[in-house]
């Protein structure tokens, strides 16, 4: 089997086509990895300085946005990156409408929080640090010049944006670390996130001499980019809704000292999440151009996608099992002890997410995203249900124990609800067990 993985590993390699994409996600992996180290040198200090209960406030009020933010997003991403690359004539229509519609998309969603905050049970100042977030939707907005990179595989330049906006984030917490400044100015940090970095964005795409997208708007590719997105949209919200809400019943159940044990655990899994979501992002290009060219090499991809997932998946999680206390207490200190039992519950979500990331980029591929829905409406009132169960019984454990046992639940029960989804588990278990 290893011997198979190699040859199959060589030939890939000597795919000039592959060294492209390579080129492309070396890029990204570059900028991703600066995020990381960011996180662990400036991220993780700011939340030894901030201490588990204010970090667990900072942490709520943003997965009270959160809850909202997919409104914004209108579950254009991957649709617009397969337009441009099926259409690249239309590149300022595309470009322009969806730029358009993820403003509206931004006012929507910041009325809804406005409404939320009506009803929620929160404080003065907890409303406000909420506000100061929410603000930064509509600048979200520029991601549009994102896509237009990744289908004409160029992130280097977006890759270059995105780390201009990192450092001026961590000089700037980090100097409010130095005057010991409080919780304020680092939520003030996350609006000034949003801006530098659609500023950023802006700037690289006007230096491609292409004029301003952002004059264009063309009703009937509205139509068409919202009629494609619908099924994208509703997952979108139940995306949000199943990423955030444990964070909100925490705090509604055991307060805000416990969400920030709990984000500082599950934090450092979601910055490994980049690993499989860029792979998937950067070669969903890849992916298109082999279902094109004929039927065995698109399923050739993709089973090589999922077996080197598999055990990469399994290498991270049985290492960060091991290790999770000492990773907890060098990293956080002891006053974030209490995280490392549900780092070794949570970390096991990565593996999943390597294999969600492949399927997810299929489902867009074959325009099956209407499944992804109810996909993630199971997984969403499975977390639900299971916060509710766990955490009374186990504490903040139980929320890692939900969210891996939700996920897992729903990847199961996936290829039951359609033949091709099953078909598509024969790709998988052929990968897995050493075929092509």
């Amino acid at each position: 089997m290893i011997k198979k993985m190699r040859t199959s590993f060589e030939e890939v390699l000597a795919h000039q086509g592959f060294r492209k994409y390579l080129a492309n996600t070396s890029w990204l992996f570059a900028e991703q990895i600066l995020r990381i180290i960011a996180g662990l040198l400036v991220g993780i200090y700011v939340a030894r300085y901030l201490g588990p209960e204010k970090f667990g406030l900072f942490s709520y009020a943003l997965a009270f946005v959160a809850l909202f933010a997919s409104v914004a997003k209108l579950g254009l991403d991957g649709i617009i990156v397969r337009d441009l690359v099926n259409a690249p004539g239309k590149r300022d229509a595309y470009l322009g409408t969806a730029f358009w519609l993820k403003v509206m998309g931004a006012i929507l969603a910041g009325a809804g929080i406005a409404v939320a905050l009506a009803i929620a049970d929160n404080d003065d100042t907890t409303n406000l640090y909420i506000g100061i977030i929410a603000s930064g939707l509509v600048f979200q907005s520029f991601e549009v010049v994102d896509f237009y990179f990744q289908s004409r595989v160029l992130s280097k330049y977006v890759s270059i944006c995105k780390i201009s906006q990192l450092l001026l984030s961590s000089l700037l917490k980090l100097y409010f670390v130095a005057v010991n400044a409080d919780l304020f100015w680092f939520v003030l940090v996350s609006l000034i996130d949003q801006v530098s970095l659609a500023a950023a964005l802006a700037y690289a795409y006007s230096k491609q001499k292409f004029g301003a997208f952002y004059i264009q708007f063309d009703k009937a590719v509205a139509r068409e980019l919202l009629m494609s997105a619908k099924p994208l949209i509703i997952s979108g919200i139940l995306v949000s809704v199943y990423t955030s809400i444990d964070r909100v019943i925490i705090k509604e159940l055991l307060g805000v000292r416990e969400v920030g044990l709990y984000v500082a655990a599950t934090g450092l899994v979601n910055a490994l999440y980049f690993l499989p979501m860029l792979t998937a992002n950067s070669l969903f290009p890849a992916i298109l151009n082999a279902k094109q060219q004929s039927e065995e090499m698109y399923n050739r991809r993709l089973s090589l996608l999922y077996k080197y997932s598999l055990f990469f998946g399994l290498l991270v999680c049985l290492f960060v099992s091991v290790f999770a206390a000492p990773i907890i207490s060098l990293l956080y200190g002891q006053k974030f002890a209490e995280s490392s039992g549900v780092l070794q519950i949570h970390i096991w979500n990565f593996l999943l997410i390597c294999f969600s990331a492949i399927f997810g980029k299929w489902l867009l591929a074959e325009n099956l995203q209407h499944v992804s829905p109810l996909l993630t409406f199971i997984g969403m009132s499975l977390n639900i249900a299971l916060n509710f169960i766990l955490i009374p019984l186990v504490g903040v454990a139980g929320a890692a124990l939900a969210a891996v046992l939700s996920q897992l639940i729903t990847f199961v029960l996936t290829f039951a609800i359609h033949n091709q989804l099953l078909k598509h588990l024969q790709i998988m278990m052929r990968s897995w067990m050493g075929g092509k």
